[in-house]
């Protein structure tokens, strides 16, 4: 962390016993400025040179007020930092206006597309089934339907698409621009451009404009009340529409199991045996932070955890506490020795004499790479072996998440968790929908309130609407730590005052990632192939981020690919590796269930349910306190 830790603005300023001059103003903007309301106070509060001769104390007053500043206009540009964006911004339109070649390029470009639609235009009335002159990009979906292909819809989207092209000509291969700020700019361009798509309009949009008239507009008013309904939702802090139908416990999260320990950040479960003999290591399961854990055990038929247990294997996963403003100082190292070191503490008491399965998720992956690298650093390798599900252990190529980390965005986010004392799960939500506006976004709300229809949620979806938080101090760590500044992968990365090395790992790995992740890109994912010599398994699976995970046998449409990798091979980058492995069709579970039960030591009767004679007595029914709150 860079600069003095200051306050949360409730820490900040301090109530006085009696009026004092400065509470008239104080109350007179509280009202639409509570924020400068605090400011006000802490001024006429602010120590004098006797009090602090060094004015170290008055030096936090004016940056108070800058990060309440930013934290206030963060809710009105949804995280992104407007200096960030200017930068950009600037950074394009001067190095632009130094390439006269360009220009001239983008000139022609134009022209040339010009010219594409008006012959699109001509054959278009004299045949309309001419071939569209520009096709949409692969996963672009929003002109499937056949109305598109009638007049003028057809004009309409083509001249749309076209321009969109053009557009991504223009911010893209301007020589001269920083790297980061070549990234941005077609970011911000393409999210302007998809507001301003004929998709998103009744008058221009073929499959609208046909309901509208076919229902006599009962279609808009049904979307009417729809947007009322979420609006109050959102308002009075409920969840959407249909999360109400899978409560943990007793829709979702049902394999049984025990909470068996519980501090301040996790509750730790274990689940009860279905088999009458077990493999011998147990399974620690560390789910991200940001996420609740029953991704991994959402409904019945396609619960990761159910599926283990039932292979006869004996399951602990951590249940992540929702931190609220007064977890605000909690820290990365807090979520490794509370979380993490603490698991793995109790499970080794409850099943001893045994070497932990350790299998980490996400930004749970991440924290256990850094546990395990520290444990090895410092006792040797006490794992038995790791799985690490569309986790990263390096952020080179982070994917789209890491359009905006650097200084100016990460300071302003800083300030935002600040004032609130963690990140709330909307805005984190948020960064996700962006980057895949077209289908978390505009679909839904041409579905929800223009179609007037509503989407039956699954148990997928409705674990997406039950977010989580991240404390103020962790998230602003994370961020910095690892996206900013990638100190993990380059042996940086402290643990109790010294660098970790995932070089020191040597216990074997399972390293899965998933062909359409946004989150953990599967090429990021595999770049940890470069930082570590151990036995080491890499599976790439169809699927996005969560949905190629709860990847269950029997799903429709699943593939894999897996190859090993010993200590004594040589690397072989992403893209050599894909087109070298053979694809194989089903669930990617039983490949790696098989690969656990091969380093088993062999099977043994199930272990007690906790260990109540060491401090870890059954604490309740799975799936505990933390999960459901909100």
């Amino acid at each position: 962390m860079t600069g003095p830790h200051l306050p949360p603005p409730s820490q900040q300023m301090s109530t006085p016993d009696q009026p004092s001059p400065a509470a008239a103003p104080a109350s007179a903007v509280a009202g639409m400025f509570p924020w400068l309301a605090e400011v006000l106070e802490r001024l006429h509060h602010a120590p004098d040179e006797m009090d602090d001769p060094d004015g170290e104390r008055d030096l936090d007053i004016p940056m108070a007020v800058d990060r309440m500043v930013h934290a206030m206009a963060g809710r009105f540009t949804v995280g992104l930092s407007p200096a960030a964006v200017a930068l950009a911004y600037a950074d394009w339109l001067v190095h632009l206006a130094q390439a006269p070649g360009k220009q001239q390029q983008l000139l022609q470009k134009a022209a040339r597309k010009w010219v594409r639609f008006a012959l699109y235009t001509l054959k278009v009335s004299s045949d309309a089934a001419t071939p569209r002159c520009i096709e949409p990009l692969p996963q672009d979906n929003r002109f499937e339907a056949r109305g598109w292909q009638n007049w003028p819809y057809n004009l309409i989207h083509q001249g749309f698409l076209l321009t969109q092209q053009w557009w991504h000509n223009a911010t893209t291969g301007v020589r001269g621009v920083e790297e980061s700020h070549s990234r941005i700019l077609p970011f911000l361009v393409r999210q302007m451009l998809d507001t301003m798509s004929p998709s998103n309009f009744i008058a221009t949009n073929p499959e609208l404009t046909e309901r509208t008239i076919r229902e006599g507009g009962a279609n808009l008013w049904r979307g009417w009340l729809n947007f009322l309904e979420d609006w109050e939702r959102q308002v009075a802090g409920r969840p959407p529409v249909g999360v109400e139908a899978f409560r943990p416990g007793r829709d979702v999260a049902v394999t049984p199991g025990k909470v068996i320990y519980a501090n301040r950040l996790i509750e730790l479960i274990q689940y009860s045996p279905k088999t009458e003999t077990v493999h011998a290591g147990p399974v620690l399961i560390v789910p991200a932070p940001i996420m609740k854990y029953y991704i991994l055990d959402l409904s019945p038929h396609n619960s990761l955890i159910r599926y283990l247990v039932e292979n006869g294997h004996t399951v602990f996963c951590i249940s992540w506490r929702n931190p609220g403003a007064a977890e605000r100082d909690l820290d990365f190292d807090d979520y490794r020795v509370m979380g993490v070191e603490a698991a793995l503490k109790a499970v080794h008491t409850v099943v001893p004499d045994q070497r932990i399965n350790a299998v980490g998720y996400c930004l749970g992956g991440t924290i256990l790479s850094i546990a395990a690298a520290a444990l090895a650093r410092d006792r040797g390798d006490g794992l038995n072996s790791i799985t690490l599900l569309a986790a990263q252990t390096d952020f080179e190529e982070a994917g789209e998440l890491s359009l905006f980390m650097n200084e100016s965005q990460l300071a302003y986010l800083e300030d935002i968790t600040w004032e609130q004392g963690y990140l709330a799960p909307g805005q984190m939500s948020g960064a996700f929908q962006m980057i895949r506006s077209q289908d978390l976004v505009w679909s839904r709300l041409e579905r929800n309130y223009l179609l007037g229809e509503r989407e039956a949620l699954n148990d997928l979806m409705a674990w997406n609407a039950d977010g989580t938080r991240l404390p103020y101090r962790m998230h602003s760590q994370y961020l910095r730590n690892l996206f900013l500044e990638n100190r993990l992968s380059q042996g940086r990365h402290m643990v109790d005052g010294r660098p970790v090395a995932l070089s020191d790992i040597r216990v074997p790995m399972f390293v899965v990632g998933t062909e359409r992740d946004h989150v953990s890109p599967w090429r990021s994912v595999h770049r940890v192939h470069l930082f570590t010599e151990n036995d080491l398994t890499f599976l790439l699976t169809a699927g996005g981020h969560n949905a190629g995970i709860v990847s269950e046998p029997g799903h429709r449409r699943r593939h894999y690919r897996v190859s090993r990798r010993t200590s004594a091979d040589a690397y072989v980058g992403p893209d050599t590796w894909h087109a070298a492995t053979a694809e194989q069709k089903g669930s990617w579970w039983p490949a790696w269930q098989a690969w656990l039960a091969e380093r088993s030591t062999g099977r043994t009767t199930p272990p007690a349910m906790g260990a109540p004679g060491a401090g870890y007595p059954p604490l309740g029914d799975a799936p505990g306190s933390y999960v459901l709150e909100r």
